[in-house]
């Protein structure tokens, strides 16, 4: 298991990660109704929009950036496989490796499942263009490893 730093939480972040707290159990939630609506769970939701952001990705990329072992990642690419939503190619630089790749139904039933986060677009509503770009730049850098994430720097 990787070393933790030593990091003594400020006090001043308290109200910080509440704010966020309840905004990822917000997304969370409607992210997994949205997905339910699809006939899909919320790991197999954001295994489509991590291929969707990032492209055609090995199993072991798609586990980091789940922060899972791959044998967990193969029960959820082989569900999403049977239901035509993912296909396995082989890379084109090493034989060795197989890629994930989202198939036209899988762009399709991502797209639903975001359009269908109903509660979220009503908040990103809410706001002005402004306040959404610094949000946007400002999340993207709260991410631990935004220069390594599969589709890090793609818009959500």
């Amino acid at each position: 298991m990787p070393e933790t730093p030593d990091v003594r939480p400020d006090a001043s972040h308290a109200p910080l990660l509440d704010a966020l707290w309840t905004s990822m159990a917000g997304l969370y939630g409607d992210l997994t109704a949205a997905a339910a609506a699809q006939g899909l769970t919320y790991s197999q939701a954001k295994a489509l929009n991590v291929l969707r952001q990032g492209g055609p990705a090995p199993m072991r990329v798609l586990a980091a950036s789940f922060r899972c072992d791959a044998s967990n990642m193969t029960g959820i690419i082989d569900r999403l496989e049977s239901r035509g939503l993912v296909r396995r190619e082989p890379s084109a630089t090493d034989r060795r490796v197989k890629n994930v790749v989202l198939s036209e139904e899988g762009v399709a039933a991502i797209e639903r499942i975001r359009a269908g986060m109903h509660l979220t677009h009503r908040a990103l509503d809410a706001l002005s263009e402004e306040e959404r770009a610094t949000l946007q730049g400002l999340l993207s850098r709260l991410s631990p490893d935004a220069d390594t994430a599969p589709g890090a720097s793609k818009a959500p």
